[in-house]
């Protein structure tokens, strides 16, 4: 083994009952090397990593696993820190109710003669070990007092508090905003200055093309390749994960139709302010079978207009119309029945029923019409699942499987279904990609063309502009409440939104 790899993992492989998981895989990371780790949902990335970190066990044979020069098999994540390798996870595994300094320490306190815990050292090392991450904060107040990006750094130093060597930073950047993210980068460099490494798995490509030193690729559990970042460019990168030509997924510009705007407005929000000032004026209008995006970072009110319009948000003032009628819905179950429909940001806490079936998931919204004579209609039930498991191209074993155990992109798939079952008029898309790979993002883009080509109008907010421009008739810029610029057809651009965040910063 070269004195500048860090780890290196031959011909691993890992079998599950009627499931081969991982066949013959590869992976090395260098010392201080951000190493990106790719491909789709069921490639094998996470079967990979728990191996690595101790939670499975690799299949017995001819596989092993080199790290700092020595043989390693861990039995336990505990044994895998031991070693030096720790994971930061996109649903952090801190403790909220302690401090910062406790939860960098969690276990590894220092300790006076007595046995005590020495508070004023932790505390001081606290401190300094977060400023060596370029972080000043009050170590002594409760974790969940800090935003999601600090967590995440307090992540990082209690890895290091444990001089781990390489670090596995697992989706860490799903829930931060351009701001934070860039933060975080800042931290990763400063590890590779100093010599430590990082596994970095997302599925957001400008975040790998800006922190990592070199990719390796896998694909239904095999190894494609590991190449340095610059000679992968981006159609290369995202065709070898899906295993055909990509150009399709990456080129596509929604084309204008100007007579969508000169078409009936189907909903419009005039001067939306809501009490907590997260909106202050919001001003839209939503047209028949328009698919309009909605952009901003984070904390711009874009989550916070969906609500409003949904009924989830009652304290507002202001004037929303449907079909130029005012309403104003006092709960989600109103707007259902006028013929909304609302895919939420947080697919896992919000949007799904893990332990209930794919069918059970897919029909929720439309039960009140399955009943017969008090009875539910187990056969309808069962012909509406089947029609949008085909419609939908829904990867599962059947319709009896628990949703939890389908991929992101297929969950994404059974709610967009629940709410076409309904047959709405207007369905509103919160994040609807986040978390799911390339190939399953342009699938669901895909059945977002084909619905607003339908006549459904969709409200289509995301943080990857690249799908915006992909997908959209009309795109808002939000800040700080209010719309700040406007953009129809071929003025769409990543370019031109990014534009628009600076203006706005200054204005």
């Amino acid at each position: 083994m070269s004195d500048n790899l860090l780890l290196q993992m031959k011909h691993i492989s890992k079998t599950f009952p009627g499931v081969k998981a991982l066949k013959d895989v590869h992976f090395e990371v260098r010392r201080g090397e951000v190493m990106g780790l790719m491909g789709e949902n069921g490639a094998g990335k996470s079967t990979l990593i728990k191996i690595l970190t101790g939670y499975y066990r690799r299949d017995p044979g001819d596989g092993e696993a080199i790290f700092d020069g020595k043989r390693i098999n861990p039995r336990s994540t505990l044994e895998a820190q031991r070693i030096g390798i720790s994971t930061i996870f996109q649903e952090l595994n801190l403790s909220p109710l302690l401090s910062v300094a406790e939860n960098i320490y969690l276990g590894n306190a220092p300790r006076k003669k007595n046995g005590m815990i020495d508070w004023k050292t932790m505390n001081a090392m606290a401190s300094e070990a977060l400023a060596e991450l370029g972080i000043q904060v009050d170590v002594t107040q409760r974790l969940n007092r800090q935003s999601i990006a600090i967590q995440q750094m307090v992540s990082v130093a209690r890895a290091l508090s444990i001089n781990s060597k390489l670090l596995i930073m697992d989706e860490a950047t799903s829930s931060l905003d351009a701001h934070e993210v860039s933060t975080l980068f800042r931290v990763i460099d400063n590890l590779r200055s100093r010599g430590i490494s990082t596994v970095f798995i997302t599925h957001k490509m400008d975040e790998i093309y800006r922190i990592c030193d070199r990719v390796t690729i896998l694909k239904d559990g095999e190894f494609v390749t590991c190449e340095p970042i610059e000679d992968l460019p981006k159609l290369k990168l995202i065709s070898l994960m899906i295993g055909r030509d990509a150009s399709d997924l990456i080129n596509k510009h929604k084309e204008y139709d100007p007579t969508k705007q000169e078409g009936e407005i189907l909903c419009e929000l005039h001067d939306i302010h809501t009490a907590d000032r997260r909106l202050n004026g919001i001003n839209i209008q939503i047209h028949k079978g328009e698919v309009l995006g909605l952009a901003g970072l984070l904390g711009s009110g874009r989550t916070e207009t969906a609500k409003v319009i949904f009924g989830d948000e009652q304290n507002y003032v202001g004037e929303i119309r449907l079909r130029q009628a005012a309403v104003r819905f006092k709960a989600p179950f109103q707007s259902i029945k006028a013929g909304l429909a609302f895919c939420p940001e947080d697919r896992k806490a919000e949007g799904i029923f893990p332990e209930m079936s794919v069918m059970d998931n897919l029909t929720m919204p439309v039960l009140d019409k399955l009943n017969g004579v008090g009875l539910l209609n187990r056969r309808k039930q069962a012909e509406i699942t089947d029609e949008y498991i085909d419609r939908m191209s829904i990867k599962t074993p059947n319709m009896f499987a628990k949703i939890k155990d389908l991929s992101g992109g297929n969950q994404q798939k059974v709610i967009l279904s629940r709410w076409l079952a309904t047959k709405p008029d207007l369905i509103i898309l919160d994040e609807p990609t986040r978390g799911i790979d390339v190939g399953a993002k342009g699938e669901i883009e895909e059945l977002i063309r084909q619905i607003a080509a339908e006549g459904i109008s969709v409200l289509y907010i995301s943080s990857e502009l690249d799908e915006l421009v992909r997908g959209c008739d009309r795109v808002l810029v939000l800040r700080e409440g209010k719309n700040t610029a406007e953009f129809i057809g071929d003025q769409i651009s990543a370019d031109n939104i990014m534009r628009a965040y600076a203006e706005s910063k200054h204005a």
